[in-house]
């Protein structure tokens, strides 16, 4: 019988988790659901799947770390734009769809600028 890699299951089983928190306390508290929807609960796996695969060196973490707030940006894009979405009453799917075109836009300018820069993309 094949071992478990756990740096693989354990992302899947947090979100899994994270999911039925958030449904269950969305019942009770809009904002403890928001809250609970927000924590850094990938960004702290995803530190440790790239620190437990091996050659991961100072430099490395640092590099990842740096893309990781790169990418939020984007992130906050994504909820500006759903959130003005909302507001003009749009209904789900579309708002969710503009959001994520919203991201992209913001990322692909992202990643130009920082190429452009002479940065890693």
């Amino acid at each position: 019988m094949p071992s478990i890699e756990w740096q693989r299951v354990l992302p899947v089983l947090f979100s899994i988790l994270v999911i039925i928190l958030i449904a269950i306390l969305r019942n009770y508290s809009k904002t403890i659901a928001a809250i609970t929807a927000t924590m850094p609960i990938n960004v702290p796996l995803a530190i440790w799947i790239l620190s437990t695969g091996g050659s991961t060196s100072q430099v490395g973490m640092v590099q990842f770390i740096e893309s990781l707030i790169i990418g939020l940006i984007p992130t906050f894009v994504f909820l500006i734009v759903a959130y003005i979405a909302a507001r003009a009453g749009w209904q789900v799917a579309p708002l969710i769809v503009a959001g994520y075109v919203g991201w992209g836009v913001t990322l692909l300018i992202l990643l130009f600028v920082q190429s452009q820069l002479g940065g890693r993309a």
